[in-house]
């Protein structure tokens, strides 16, 4: 198959799809915004396509998983990325070829999705905080060089989530390249069918919290990492972890992460992460019993231990390889 014609489209299109639906869109910088602002995601070039599909290599963490005579993939994404790792590599790329159905945590191609996703984060928005976190939330944006009405359409938990999202622009790691918005492109140009897996309302109910104490308390943790300059190289942790496709790193994720400091921190990633898997895995399971070969691209975190999606589906009679990769 010949990827650069799907490519071309979905440069644009993944990238302005996320950063719209995170509300992130493209405005002037605030005045107090420092001189030295990280450099914005565009669009690639089509030297660029051509070169990041001849140069592509392996990347994440693959799955095969085969019940009742086919095979399914199960695919470890990151949400953000360079723009050289949102090429399939030559195995990525050949289980992509053998499915008809790419299934996605959210497709946020999707205009209903997005309209969905919008309109709960909107309806989120107004939650009250201390005059104090709102002048430390309003100093991350300015050094972020983000303007706060970029951020105005969500809530103070979702906007300290995308500040530390962000934080990576500056070691090239960008939510506009993510895995997941390209695959989603890539798929439609490549006329294989798309479906989400969760809803906008569902996944908006595990990202925030649900009570005013809580979303302070997240707000807060976030802000200090920011502020202590935490945040941004655990991502670059967990993005090279991910590009290297390390998974003994990902497996200890949680001993690296400062994600599980105190009794919310661990409640966050429970609900994050092993609360939403067997919903993912039974959603995965139904598209396959339906008699789709299916590609399902899910955050790589969703993958691991015994409540990871490679083991729920193992559980429910897959035989389930992981697929290496050679380097």
């Amino acid at each position: 198959m010949n990827w650069l014609t799907p490519i071309r489209r979905v440069a644009v299109t993944a990238a302005a799809a996320w950063l719209t639906a995170a509300g992130a869109h493209a405005e002037a910088p605030p005045a107090s915004a420092p001189s030295d602002c990280p450099p914005t995601a565009r669009a690639l070039t089509p030297e660029q396509a051509e070169a990041g599909q001849r140069d592509a290599r392996d990347r994440g963490f693959l799955w095969r998983v085969t019940r009742g005579g086919k095979s399914s993939y199960l695919f470890g994404t990151i949400h953000v990325a360079t723009w050289p790792w949102m090429f399939p590599g030559p195995t990525v790329a050949q289980a992509l070829n053998e499915t008809d159905t790419v299934a996605l945590e959210l497709d946020l191609l999707d205009p209903d999705i997005l309209r969905r996703m919008r309109a709960g984060m909107q309806a989120r928005r107004d939650a009250p905080l201390p005059a104090a976190l709102r002048d430390r939330l309003r100093r991350q944006m300015a050094d972020a060089c983000i303007a706060p009405e970029a951020l105005a359409g969500m809530g103070p938990a979702l906007q300290v989530a995308t500040l530390s999202m962000l934080a990576g622009r500056r070691d090239g790691l960008d939510a506009a390249y993510g895995i997941d918005n390209f695959l989603a492109g890539f798929a439609r140009g490549a006329g294989k069918r798309v479906v989400s897996l969760e809803s906008p309302e569902l996944q908006l109910q595990a990202l925030e919290p649900t009570d005013a104490a809580g979303t302070e308390e997240m707000v807060e943790s976030g802000l200090a990492d920011l502020e202590s300059g935490r945040a941004r190289p655990l991502l670059r942790r967990l993005a090279m972890t991910w590009a290297e496709s390390d998974e003994a790193e990902l497996t200890g994720y949680e001993s690296w992460c400062e994600c599980t400091r105190t009794a919310a921190d661990r409640a966050m990633l429970k609900r994050l992460l092993d609360d939403r898997n067997p919903d993912l895995a039974a959603a995965v399971d139904t598209l396959h019993r339906s008699g789709s070969r299916v590609f399902a691209a899910v955050g790589s975190l969703h993958m691991i231990g015994p409540k990871g999606l490679p083991a729920l589906l193992a559980a429910r009679g897959y035989v389930v390889e992981r697929v290496s990769f050679s380097r």
